[in-house]
């Protein structure tokens, strides 16, 4: 009796001391912020939940945005075991463990088993096969999460198993809420202080956050730690404590600490622009800088190699086809060998592209094209251009006066747009 008194101490304890996104982590889905396409009244996964049905799943969505938090839900309201399985520091041999564990569970007690793969992208998809067996007999419900598309990063044949849930950043004033409950929540947060929180302190908290709750709160929690007290007046004139949150004591810990490196805020759009104007005015050293401004502050090297392959196609283009290889050559290193080592890669790119010719001819001719079908959108296409895998659509003129083109003699004079737009020439550039 009295080990488990003492155990039960320390777990409060170890409760108490945890980081405060853990602490105020919901508890239930009523208490679940956002996301309401997924869990709202009415949504698949709550009707799932209700019917006590519950898939493999994967969520797929940015940091903070509720994926860990909702397994332990879904695993509270079916009455199942959660075991949380990081895909980066485990492998086959802890899952086979897991495995017979769930085994043994589900044959002597019947008791469910939720396995809860964080990053589950980290696992390549030979590694991903091991789960296979596992979901298809029901051994365990397999929830995964991750912040990549699953379409390319989670083995086809277990992704056909699993329902994909999209989570979305959180908004501001969803963030802001959160932040609210943590302020006045007396068991799992600062309720038991006393705030003077001046305007625009946790609204600002929730717009650099960019819809990452644990960022959020990790901020809130920084700012009320590194926040003296101060001796106020009360009752009577008799001193009592107080923290005020001020707006500058965020600002500060926020170059301090590169919360996400402000990926809402204003400088981080003002470099990537500087980064962008610089490539498009051929001056590699210029770009370069604004590289590793970016990556040393914190960027993810997948969102910069994104906005290079955008560029490649958008201001180089036909000018130079190859600026498109180097770029995707780039992010796919980026991928595969992350930071620090992708630096190098990404900046060869970044040189490449400063230093190539520019056009923006696809990218006019295709803001005319996205006007174009606005207007044309429900044009039909021309019968010689339809499909004929019928006789009745022969019949109808499917087809007919269709010239095919390696088969004829000489130039063809023949139309391929809608009656409508017939003549249109979105590019400048001949063939």
């Amino acid at each position: 009796m009295s080990t488990n008194l003492f155990q039960f101490k320390a777990e409060k304890q170890l409760k108490k001391e945890a980081p405060l996104p853990d602490r105020m982590r919901p508890r239930s889905i009523d208490e679940f912020v956002g996301q309401t396409d997924v869990v709202g009244q009415g949504s698949m996964l709550r009707r799932l939940l209700e019917n006590d049905e519950v898939p493999s799943m994967i969520f797929w969505g940015p940091p903070g945005t509720g994926k860990t938090t909702l397994a332990r839900i879904v695993a509270t309201m079916t009455e199942s075991r959660f075991v949380q399985f990081s895909a980066v520091s485990s492998g086959v041999a802890e899952l086979r463990v897991v495995v017979a564990e769930a085994q043994e569970r589900l044959s002597m007690y019947g008791s469910r088993t939720i396995l809860f793969v964080d990053e589950i992208h980290r696992w390549n998809k030979a590694q991903q096969d091991a789960f296979l067996p596992h979901v298809e007999n029901g051994t365990v419900v397999l929830i995964g999460a991750t912040t990549e598309n699953p379409s390319f990063e989670v083995n086809a044949a277990l992704l056909s198993r699993c329902k994909v849930f999209v989570l979305s950043a959180l908004q501001p004033k969803e963030i802001e809420s959160l932040l609210d409950r943590a302020v006045g929540d007396r068991e799992r947060g600062f309720g038991q202080v006393r705030f003077e929180i001046e305007d625009g302190v946790l609204s600002f908290i929730s717009e650099v956050a960019d819809g990452d709750a644990r960022a959020a709160l990790s901020l809130l929690e920084m700012t009320v730690k590194s926040t003296p007290e101060r001796a106020v007046r009360a009752v009577a004139d008799k001193p009592d404590r107080m923290i005020k949150l001020e707006l500058k004591t965020v600002r500060n810990l926020i170059r301090r600490s590169h919360l996400r490196y402000d990926r809402g805020g204003e400088e981080h759009y003002n470099i990537i622009s500087a980064l962008h104007k610089s490539l498009r005015g051929s001056d590699p050293d210029a770009a370069l800088y604004w590289l590793g401004r970016m990556l040393e502050a914190g960027e993810g090297p997948l969102y910069v190699a994104r906005r290079l392959v955008r560029f490649a196609s958008e201001d180089i283009g036909l000018a130079d086809p190859n600026a498109l290889v180097q770029a995707l050559a780039a992010f796919d290193a980026a991928h595969k060998l992350g930071l620090p080592e992708c630096n190098v890669c990404l900046a060869q790119a970044v040189v490449y592209l400063a230093r190539a010719p520019k056009s923006n001819e696809l990218y006019v001719a295709y803001e005319q094209v996205r006007k174009d079908v606005e207007l044309a959108q429900n044009d039909p296409v021309p019968l010689h251009l339809r499909n004929a895998p019928t006789g009745l659509m022969k019949e109808l003129g499917y087809g007919r006066d269709y010239v095919y083109n390696p088969s004829a003699e000489g130039p063809v004079d023949q139309d391929y747009l809608p009656q409508r737009l017939k003549g249109r020439h979105y590019l400048k550039s001949k063939p």
